[in-house]
């Protein structure tokens, strides 16, 4: 098969197009990660805030210890 120099350029130009848009997705995605990796981080902020105030409520409650302690053996 013989491909014509208009043929060849035809593909090198699609080959182009694809990675053109190979790149802008890249880009893309690199953008949401990056995004969703500070959304995470947030998150654990906040998760550990969370648990910080739920242990400091637990201790300044009468009782709150009681899940820690051990049950009266019978």
């Amino acid at each position: 098969m013989i491909d014509t120099l208009e043929d060849l350029q035809k593909r090198v130009e699609e080959l182009e197009n694809q990675a053109a848009f190979q790149d802008e997705l890249h880009e893309s995605l690199n953008l949401i990660v990056a995004k969703q990796d500070a959304e995470i981080l947030e998150l654990k902020r906040q998760v550990i805030q969370l648990f910080e105030r739920l242990r400091d409520l637990g201790d300044a409650m009468p009782g709150g210890q009681v899940q820690d302690e051990v049950p009266p053996h019978y």
